[in-house]
């Protein structure tokens, strides 16, 4: 049997799905990043029961 040569279709769907891959790929790291922002720019001192609050009286 012989080797036979790659149909254009196939080199066609290759690149759509490397297209595909990819930015499935960036979308993936952006949700990552915006989680990691969120989670690492957590203020404690703002959260109910996070740090204990005094009131200076005058």
């Amino acid at each position: 049997m012989s080797i036979r040569a790659e149909h254009e279709l196939h080199t066609r769907r290759r690149g759509r799905n490397l297209g595909i891959g990819l930015m499935l790929g960036g979308f993936v790291l952006l949700v990552m990043a915006l989680t990691y922002v969120k989670i690492t720019n957590i203020d404690f001192n703002n959260l109910p029961g996070g740090a204990i609050q005094t009131q200076e009286t005058k």
